[in-house]
């Protein structure tokens, strides 16, 4: 999906620090709510752990679409783990994917950018949902898709504030690249919002506990 599938090197020095930073702020704050105000139970970190795993597994399998495209299962980690233990999640499994080529290690402070904007979004429409319908496949269908676009959202808007090094292109040409590459994804995140859907409906049958509760 929205992931940034360059390498490094293709950000100045400066972008990749700054992008890093701004991940590091983050993923500061989740530990500390993890350690001073939110003691996950062992489902949940059993959970994290399954995630984190999925999600490690599906991004490396490409769809053959515009150079290649793949499920991202990060509005999943949010549905399931909520953006705490998700920011864990996929700071992670962005470590895990940049040691098998898949982006650069330069760009994983960039890269947990996009994924916790999907995280953190599909946690907030998912629990916002229930306000509007009890139906588990509408909810985590919505969240899904609401996370993937704005995920999609913070990609584009972090390639055009860094500029990617060599590439001589006018900002607008940039700017409609990218735009058709967010359509693609798009039309793939139609497809996650139906599997995740699935998934959580499935879930709330057989375990519905897993569901419950604050999913902070």
């Amino acid at each position: 999906m929205a992931h940034i599938h360059l390498e490094d090197g293709s950000f100045s020095l400066f972008w990749v620090m700054a992008w890093w930073i701004v991940a590091l702020c983050i993923i500061g704050i989740a530990l500390f709510f993890l350690r001073s105000k939110y003691k996950p139970d062992p489902q949940k970190i059993t959970i994290a752990a399954f995630v984190t795993a999925a999600a490690f597994a599906i991004f490396q399998v490409q769809i053959p679409i515009a150079g290649g495209v793949h499920l991202n299962l990060t509005p999943l980690i949010g549905i399931l783990t909520g953006p705490v233990i998700g920011t864990l999640v996929i700071f992670i499994v962005n470590i895990f994917s940049a040691a098998i080529g898949h982006g650069g290690w330069g760009l994983i402070g960039a890269n947990v950018l996009v994924n916790f904007a999907e995280v953190l979004v599909a946690w907030f429409v998912f629990r916002g949902m229930k306000q509007i319908t009890t139906d588990l496949f509408s909810q985590a269908g919505v969240a899904t898709f609401a996370g993937l676009f704005a995920g999609n959202l913070m990609m584009m808007v972090i390639i055009l504030t860094s500029g990617i090094q060599g590439v001589h292109q006018t900002t607008d040409q940039i700017l409609a690249g990218l735009s058709l590459l967010a359509a693609v994804n798009m039309g793939i995140a139609a497809i996650e919002a139906v599997l995740t859907g699935f998934m959580v409906a499935y879930i709330g049958k057989v375990k519905p506990g897993i569901l419950e509760g604050d999913r902070k």
